[in-house]
């Protein structure tokens, strides 16, 4: 072999490789737009996380607030509201798991672990029956002096958790936290 032809091959093996990394470089970007339109778009990422200013809610009182589409309620409950949620004798609860997000899953419906403060004062809540997805009324409405859903009948404690009627479980907690006077959702 002489020494031009040790040449052309090595000038060969650049053009394979040259013409392969422009094959590459031409299929990611033809592929691009197609996995870039499965993102979300801005607007629903700007309803990902919402901050929710409740320094003027009173005790006894609940703020609606709509978000990714869906109500949520937002309760500042009276001591009377805690007390009679933290009364309830567990093993009479349809749905015993929390469903909050913010502690994973398997986690007892305690009222503890559905509030988002020690003192039990604030709670989140999803405001979809989970039943058929109808909104419940508050303030007190139903049996239990939480939560009622007009459309079939379920009704929930002050601490959003199912009691009867034909709901499968509790009134789900988003993933949520306090910042100041701010409630942050998402």
């Amino acid at each position: 072999m002489s020494h031009v032809d040790e040449h052309e091959g090595t000038r060969r093996d650049f053009l394979y490789y040259a013409t392969g990394g422009a094959g590459a470089v031409a299929a990611g970007a033809a592929v691009w737009p197609l996995v870039n339109q499965m993102n979300p778009s801005a607007d629903v990422q700007a309803l990902s996380s919402i901050r929710v200013d409740v320094s003027g809610v009173e005790t006894g009182t609940q703020l609606t607030v709509k978000w990714l589409g869906k109500p949520v309620f937002i309760r500042r409950r009276t001591q009377e509201e805690i007390d009679a949620a933290r009364a309830v004798d567990l093993s009479a609860l349809p749905d015993q798991i929390a469903r909050n997000e913010n502690l994973g899953d398997a986690v007892e419906a305690s009222d503890e672990n559905r509030a988002m403060d020690e003192s039990g004062e604030w709670l989140v809540m999803m405001g979809v029956c989970t039943h058929l997805g109808c909104v419940p009324l508050g303030d007190g409405a139903g049996d239990f002096g939480g939560w009622f859903c007009p459309c079939h009948g379920s009704h929930y404690d002050t601490a959003g958790r199912i009691r009867k009627g034909p709901a499968p479980e509790n009134l789900p907690v988003p993933v949520a936290a306090f910042d100041g006077d701010e409630i942050v959702l998402g």
